[in-house]
């Protein structure tokens, strides 16, 4: 059963330009926040070079029980957007966390070769291709278990919302700075508990910074 707030209901007899004006006046951290990741964890990260991400699927995931009911699986869209997450993840970053919004523009020669079933874990590896000055290309994979199960080039439009609406400085440095706490809780480079494969992925913010020096 759909609910409806007063709140949403009062929107609706609203322009997108009065929309938006209500946003600016609204603090953000008022409004219940989307959970809407990809990423459980990451293992690996070189800004601007590449990330390593896990997604482990569980059958508590509800849209599992539509897609499908005898034969549930993650949907190839939902693939991609653990692509996208990483991808963003690395930017972010790469750049400090200069930009609050971080979206997908464009999706190229995405190809499926299998199914992640409820109980699997997606290991996600994005490489930075080409940086522009808004747009960021990337090389993407997810593999189950060393084999490709979907793999293709991303590009992510990244910018701030004060860029063009200056009222909205507010909302650009809450958005960034929840980017960077997502990270700093999804990252943990000297995990005493990574053992093994998993230990010689980790490679620290701070490591690649000294390597530069």
């Amino acid at each position: 059963m759909l609910r409806v707030t007063k709140r949403d209901a009062a929107l609706w007899h609203l322009g997108p330009t009065d929309i938006l004006q209500h946003f600016q006046h609204s603090p953000l951290r008022d409004w219940p926040a989307m959970q809407f990741t990809f990423v459980d964890r990451v293992l690996q990260l070189e800004p601007g070079v590449k990330i390593t991400t896990l997604k482990s699927l569980s059958l508590a995931e509800e849209y599992l029980a539509d897609h499908f009911p005898r034969f549930p699986v993650m949907p190839g869209v939902l693939m991609l957007q653990a692509l996208t997450d990483a991808s963003a993840l690395l930017i972010g970053a790469t750049e400090d966390f200069a930009y609050s919004v971080i979206t997908l523009k464009e999706a190229r020669n995405i190809r499926f070769a299998d199914f992640v079933q409820p109980g699997r874990t997606l290991t996600v590896t994005s490489e930075i291709h080409k940086l522009g000055a808004r747009d960021v290309e990337f090389k993407a994979q997810g593999s189950l278990d060393g084999r490709t199960a979907v793999s293709g080039r991303i590009v992510l439009e990244r910018y701030n919302l004060a860029d063009e609406r200056p009222l909205m400085a507010e909302t650009d440095a809450y958005l960034r700075n929840h980017q960077r706490s997502r990270l700093t809780l999804l990252y943990h480079p000297q995990d005493p508990a990574l053992e093994g494969d998993d230990a010689s992925l980790v490679t620290a913010k701070s490591d690649a910074d000294s390597g530069k020096a």
